[in-house]
């Protein structure tokens, strides 16, 4: 079965993490776009469509992942979002995207912990691309 590949755009300012996260996904069959702020992914953006985006929340600011999010799905209201963080463990606020409310304002797809693990993830990738 011949399959079109797939572009994953990965913005992470956490080098080991968008490294290892890359070469995850790339093993799942996916080229992977990498940026490592919010600011170089709006810059990517400008000429490039992912098929899907998995966004780190904190980044140049706190809440860098929930704009670039916001302006992603602006820009191409179609691309599934995947928000990615270690938020939780990190401030003890917690976030997610269950009611119909929180995806207003939160502007993803999925939510997820960092730490899931690389079969996890390429199923949450498998089941937002409706692969």
């Amino acid at each position: 079965m011949d399959k079109e590949i797939k572009t994953i755009l990965l913005v992470d300012d956490d080098e080991d993490y968008l490294f290892q996260t890359k070469l995850n996904i790339e093993q799942f069959g996916f080229r992977v776009i990498t940026a490592e702020s919010q600011h170089e992914a709006e810059n990517l953006l400008e000429t490039l469509k992912p098929d899907l985006a998995i966004l780190d929340l904190m980044m140049e600011t706190e809440d860098s992942g929930f704009i670039l999010a916001f302006k992603l799905k602006r820009k191409y209201p179609d691309v599934p979002v995947i928000i990615a963080t270690a938020v939780t463990v990190e401030t003890g606020m917690s976030f997610g995207v269950g009611t119909e409310e929180d995806r207003k304002w939160i502007k993803a797809d999925l939510y997820i912990e960092k730490g899931i693990r690389a079969d996890q993830l390429n199923r949450e990738i498998v089941k937002l691309l409706k692969l």
